[in-house]
């Protein structure tokens, strides 16, 4: 588990000797006490003496933050993943070693091989009859690492009977028989294969190490049952952070939360929310722009912000002209930014719209990009410093499991833009270190926006480094999270 903290649930904690930083910056301020109770901040103050009943955090000189928000990840997929065989890099990195995981893979209840994370360099296209010849025994079915695509070979195909669905995300060759390959097809895959939504607890466990309070999922499109999943677990013992729901179907209004409420009693804010309405700009087939225009301006009518997939130039392009003529309603957010032309910046900027992007990918899949795209583009790769510069707000995330999910790790691809093999990608694209935090610290209804402090009456979501701030900053590394506090409650510390 990351940073080897050991995870406990205990109300009423009193956290003692914490550097109180001021939003400023990475300057450590004063020694401080701070006491929580009924899920706020009750009060700060260097000399707060322990209550009946109270358990005592002490920091030792190391900073407190407010907990951390990752605006951008996928619950489910991530829990999935977890339990699943890796079929890319760097655990696997061609056929030999594709096909020897498939064969040691353990199968589900079902028989079925789950694979994740599987990249082109490995074995190049990978449909049914490539399958085939690695692992034809047993059903599999294996996403690729961007998450849009499922490959499976024969027996998968004939399982669900793909020759003769009518699913448009199916790829068939010129004689009509399905490939093998199903582009953005999640949901109606997840209806056909004989499974339950999986297990959070152990995302929970993973978000509270690493110093994550709050979490945006953004998988388009939920369906009842995994609505159900998320409301069951958000705020409880399983997943304690705060949930918002990017894929809640368009009636939800915008923060109604119409599912059973699960959250502990006082929590500030409560467990589960609605945000914008996501949209995908699939690249595999991009909407038409009177189509996409009547999208965003559907949900503006009921008072829903949009979240609009958008990872290359030409969907950013179609993107900013629809959201011209539907307008922007505060809230409104451009998922990825993957591709920025410095051409479109100003215009970005004039929209006021958020962008939320993940600079972990640099540092997870740089090579990939720096070898598949044209050299003017690398600078255009996840911009950060020059959108903030022309003063659009921008916060930080995971996409998680298909970016890392550390934000240390993702603060510290922000401050130097490395790939894997050592390569500077768009350096001048570079922030600091505090910048990089500062865009993980705004409220989850918030992405973006002034980063939040500790200060009296502020949720009771905080995190407990092992090391003043302007030392952790330094290396950004999740060993420097001594404890976490969700809701008013210590759920993880030494």
């Amino acid at each position: 588990m990351p940073g080897g903290l050991l995870l406990i649930s205990t109300r009423l904690p009193l956290v003692t000797g914490a550097l109180h930083t001021d939003g400023r910056g990475d300057r450590d301020g004063p020694r401080v006490d701070v006491r929580v109770t009924g899920g706020v901040i009750e009060a700060i103050d260097p000399g707060l003496r322990p209550r009946p009943g109270e358990t005592v955090v002490d920091c030792a000189g190391g900073a407190l933050l407010p907990g951390l928000c990752d605006h951008h990840l996928h619950l489910h997929a991530l829990a999935a993943w977890r339990g699943s065989v890796p079929c890319g890099p760097p655990e696997v990195r061609d056929g030999a070693q594709l096909g020897a995981v498939l064969a040691a893979a353990p199968a589900d209840r079902h028989g079925w091989v789950r694979g994740v994370g599987y990249v082109d360099t490995v074995l190049g296209r990978l449909d049914a009859r490539a399958l085939d010849r690695l692992h034809p025994s047993r059903p599999v079915r294996i996403q690729h690492r961007g998450g849009s695509m499922w490959m499976l070979n024969s027996a998968a195909v004939s399982l669900l009977q793909l020759a003769s669905a009518d699913h448009p995300g199916i790829e068939r060759d010129a004689g009509g028989a399905p490939t093998g390959l199903l582009w953005r097809a999640d949901d109606w895959l997840r209806a056909r294969l004989p499974s339950t939504p999986p297990d959070l607890s152990g995302v929970g466990r993973e978000l509270t190490a690493l110093g994550i309070t709050a979490v945006t999922d953004a998988t388009p499109d939920l369906d009842d049952d995994a609505v159900a999943s998320i409301a069951a677990a958000a705020g409880s013992a399983a997943l304690p952070q705060q949930v918002t729901l990017l894929g809640a179907p368009l009636a939800a209004g915008p923060g109604a939360i119409p599912y059973p409420r699960s959250g502990r009693p006082g929590r500030a804010g409560g467990s589960l929310a609605v945000g914008p309405y996501k949209v995908v700009l699939a690249d595999s087939g991009l909407p038409a722009l009177d189509d996409l225009t009547a999208r965003i301006a559907a949900a503006h009518r009921v008072g829903r912000p949009v979240a609009l997939h958008c990872v290359t130039e030409v969907a950013l392009v179609l993107l900013l002209a629809a959201l011209d003529e539907a307008g922007v309603l505060p809230g409104d957010r451009i998922e990825h930014a993957g591709l920025v032309p410095e051409s479109l910046i100003p215009t970005i900027a004039g929209c006021g719209i958020t962008v939320v992007t993940q600079p972990g990918f640099l540092a997870h899949r740089g090579e990939d990009f720096v070898r598949d795209l044209p050299a003017a583009q690398h600078t255009d790769l996840y911009r950060c410093r020059s959108l903030m510069s022309a003063g659009v707000p921008v916060a930080l995330s995971s996409d998680a499991p298909y970016g890392p999910l550390d934000p240390w790790a993702v603060i510290a691809a922000a401050v130097d833009r490395r790939a894997g093999d050592g390569s500077v990608i768009g350096p001048r694209e570079r922030l600091d270190a505090w910048r990089a935090l500062a865009a993980y610290l705004g409220a989850p209804g918030d992405p973006g926006g002034r980063p939040r402090t500790v200060q009296v009456g502020g949720a009771g979501d905080l995190v407990v480094l092992r090391a003043p701030l302007s030392e952790a900053l330094r290396a950004p590394n999740h060993e420097v999270v001594r404890a976490v506090v969700i809701g008013g409650e210590l759920m993880s510390g030494d």
